[in-house]
């Protein structure tokens, strides 16, 4: 799935006017996919040990080699995130490319990887949803004898295919760049955020206040960052227009 993802991604990226316009193509963009790839597989796997693994820190000092056990425990999607965004700054650094640009472009086709890995969870029977009654819910093999929501194809149709379509038709807007990165972060902060609560929180964890998760807690600061960031690059534009004047 994550082959699939990044597949997706290369060629998504590479039948955007703007890619080409910055020479985003070619071994360039392979080289991009690579560095992002690479990021992303070590930010989500550190995601998991500080994110979700908080209170078993001295477990990996003793054991240091657990925290690359990718089979123990799993990855986390926004540590992989902060991890892909980290290489995207370095790649465009080290290239001389526009940075927000550049990540505008990436973005678009985050969903698609997104899609694909909640495909992939589903079929692995994993990150299952809550007990329900409802006509559609399953038994999954490791989550007992009771139905649950197949809290993983939601995730997949509203983070994958939803938040894909509406930011897909966003990218040939006139928008500030870095626009879409702020679309895509509060846009999936949000649908994870409501999809949460139809999954099955982390057994080591628990719920918080008995109402939310871990990662609601992580999509609501998905959300404070998007609207940052949008705060920031409007300050910017209006500086900028004050100083054209």
């Amino acid at each position: 799935m994550y082959v699939l993802g990044f597949l997706s991604s290369y060629f998504l990226i590479a039948g955007q006017p703007r890619a080409r316009l910055m020479g985003l193509y070619g071994p360039r963009l392979q080289g991009l996919i690579l560095h992002v790839a690479i990021g992303l597989m070590i930010g989500a796997r550190l995601g998991y040990v500080l994110f979700y693994q908080f209170g078993n820190f001295g477990h990996y000092l003793h054991n240091p080699l657990e925290i690359i056990a990718v089979w123990h425990g799993g990855m986390s999607f926004h540590g992989g995130l902060l991890g892909g965004a980290a290489a995207v700054v370095f790649f465009c650094r080290r290239s001389g490319l526009p940075i927000l640009q550049v990540a505008d472009a990436v973005i678009v086709t985050v969903p698609v990887g997104l899609f694909f890995g909640r495909v992939g969870n589903f079929i692995n029977g994993e990150l299952f949803g809550r007990p329900s009654t409802l006509p559609w819910a399953m038994v999954f093999p490791e989550g007992g004898p009771l139905p649950r929501h197949p809290s993983q194809l939601y995730e997949a149709l509203l983070e994958g295919v939803v938040l894909f379509i509406v930011l897909w038709k966003l990218k040939d807007l006139e928008l500030k760049p870095g626009a879409l990165v702020c679309f895509f972060l509060g846009g999936y902060g949000a649908l994870r955020f409501f999809v949460e609560f139809f999954r099955q929180p982390d057994e080591h964890i628990g719920l918080f206040w008995g109402v939310f998760s871990m990662g609601q807690f992580l999509c609501a600061a998905m959300v404070l960052g998007a609207a940052l960031v949008w705060i920031l690059l409007n300050a910017r534009g209006s500086g900028s227009a004050c100083e054209n004047r």
